[in-house]
């Protein structure tokens, strides 16, 4: 019997090469979809602020939509429930395929992002009820600051972090995609004002059978769209957040590849597949036209600007954003490093989940979203949120970037250091067109 002692796990180790090079694709994707969602606010926020904001608002509250099925909604509305509901589909499949076949299915490696994750969402909206004290419904935004827009984190990585290697990369995806997961839960429990059972129950149904159905592998478009926009406005009408149905579909779709397709070690399956189809409709479409419809605050001038930074919930906002999200992100990273015995990885050092834990603290997209449920949009807290929410996570980039210039050069280093292995490795990229890598037979 072999009685030598287990090694102690490495922190932000390196993970498999396949999964690298996807995670690498992902973030490029990402990357692209963070530079049209920061045109969209800074266009929302330029229009909010010219002699012309009154066409801003117009457009917001333009309504269309069937009004005997509850969808008769704004602009905004739509952007907020229907095209944030693809975000969380996709985000979904990511979490999914991770747990399952990810680099994360080993208990050892997913320890550390999720628990920094959740960190990450208990200490800032502790501080937030710490700072908001006894205001009156202030209270009800304790959750704007607990999540991680990784689109907009990854836009600046773009810029000084093109160098970070691939096991800081893959920490701050995962802990990014994690929070968005809290952050539907906190949805569909807290921000649920009344629950209408019947079409929750209805919604059952095509949601069964668009399990059914990719459970067999079928991938024909016409048999899954409508059955998913079925369950989406079925939930809608229920009173639960819309998005949550995303995230219900985005579990329905298997990870591994069928036996009759050469089983799990063949290639990646469904749920990558999709997650190719829909990332860039994700990146590139649904959350830029939500930023870009939900940014736009007028800011009066600097009077107001003051006037809103100082207000309770917008520095409950800012303390959690800037404070929380690193100070829990660490907290959590230590603990688990105290009481499991890992060990930082050689090349790494604690000022770089330092810089990443900062950059979490950008928590534009869903933040915007939670504010809106927790106050109402247009409302003149709505508007002290927006304007935290985006000076919050303007100074935490600012931070995260002063902090990863500084590690540049051990960066560049390990990043050359990754690039040889992998050149001597020699492994063939099973990732490279997920097309053809998801062959699933096509069905319908």
């Amino acid at each position: 019997m072999n009685l030598a002692p287990r090694p102690a796990p490495d922190l932000l180790g390196r993970g498999s090469w396949h999964e690298a090079r996807r995670i690498a694709d992902i973030l490029r994707k990402e990357t692209v979809g963070g530079t049209l969602l920061l045109v969209g606010a800074v266009a929302a926020m330029l229009w909010a602020n010219s002699p012309w904001a009154d066409g801003y608002q117009t457009v917001r509250d333009l309504t269309f939509g069937p009004a005997a099925l509850h969808l008769d909604l704004s602009l905004a509305a739509w952007a907020a429930d229907g095209l944030l509901a693809i975000f969380f589909f996709v985000a979904g499949l990511e979490l999914k395929r991770e747990f399952v076949a990810g680099d994360l299915r080993e208990v050892r490696r997913a320890a550390v992002p999720v628990a920094a994750a959740l960190g990450g969402v208990i200490v800032p909206a502790m501080l937030y009820l710490l700072v908001v004290g006894g205001v009156e419904g202030a209270a009800r935004g304790w959750a704007i600051p607990t999540a991680t827009d990784i689109a907009f984190a990854l836009a600046v990585l773009a810029i000084v972090g093109r160098h970070l290697p691939t096991a800081l990369r893959t920490f701050l995806l995962t802990l990014a995609v994690v929070d968005d997961m809290v952050a539907i839960v906190i949805i569909a429990v807290v921000y649920t004002d009344q629950l209408s059972p019947i079409p929750l129950l209805a919604a059952l149904v095509p949601l069964g059978v668009f399990a059914m159905l990719v459970q067999r592998r079928v991938r024909a478009w016409w048999l899954l769209l409508p059955l998913a926009v079925a369950t989406w406005a079925l939930v809608h009408a229920s009173g639960v957040h819309a998005t949550v149905a995303g995230v219900l579909l985005a579990f329905a779709v298997p990870v591994l590849r069928s036996e009759k397709a050469g089983g799990p070690d063949s290639g990646p399956g469904l749920a990558e597949h999709f997650e190719h189809r829909f990332r860039p409709l994700s990146a590139g479409l649904a959350v830029p036209v939500f930023a870009f419809l939900s940014a736009g605050v007028a800011l009066n001038g600097l009077d107001g600007l003051a006037d809103a930074l100082t207000s309770p919930v917008a520095l409950g906002v800012l303390v959690g954003l800037i404070v929380g999200k690193p100070l829990g992100i660490m907290a959590a990273t230590w603990l688990v490093a105290r009481f499991t015995h890992a060990r930082l990885d050689k090349d790494l050092g604690w000022i770089d989940l330092a810089a990443l834990s900062i950059l979490a603290g950008i928590g534009f997209t869903v933040s915007l979203l939670i504010g809106e449920l927790s106050f109402g949009a247009g409302t003149a807290t709505d508007d002290h949120v927006k304007v935290a929410v985006l000076a919050a996570s303007i100074i935490s980039a600012l931070l995260a970037t002063v902090l990863l210039r500084l590690r540049s050069r051990a960066h560049r280093r390990v990043h050359e250091a990754e690039t040889i292995d992998r050149d001597h490795d020699g492994i063939p990229d099973l990732y490279q067109n997920a097309d053809e890598v998801a062959g699933e037979p096509r069905q319908g």
